[in-house]
């Protein structure tokens, strides 16, 4: 066998070899490949978690000005907002605020 068929032999499995690496190294590593798709669900979890949370909080507020129309107005929830507001108390009365 001659130099050409010899080096034919050995050229076509070593580049099929060669793309064989080059695209599982990009299925893995790429900017679409696994990685990047877990990093990417990752993101859309903690994403979906903070909507919860600011949904709850939303909710929470909407109640609160619920309670101060006037159609709806609830005493106890009137004078809370105002002696808040007001930094107003009874003497001898002992106010814990929360961290809202």
């Amino acid at each position: 066998m001659n130099l050409t068929g010899r080096l034919n032999q050995i050229l076509a499995p070593l580049i099929a070899l060669l793309l064989m690496v080059y695209f599982t190294y990009h299925i893995i590593q790429g900017e679409r490949g696994l990685f990047s798709w877990m990093r990417l669900r990752q993101k859309i979890s903690e994403s979906d978690h903070h909507l919860a949370e600011i949904q709850s909080e939303k909710e929470t507020l909407e109640r609160q000005v619920y309670l101060l129309r006037p159609d709806s107005l609830d005493r106890d929830m009137l004078e809370e907002r105002a002696r808040k507001v007001l930094n107003w108390g009874y003497p001898g009365e002992v106010i814990i605020y929360d961290e809202e």
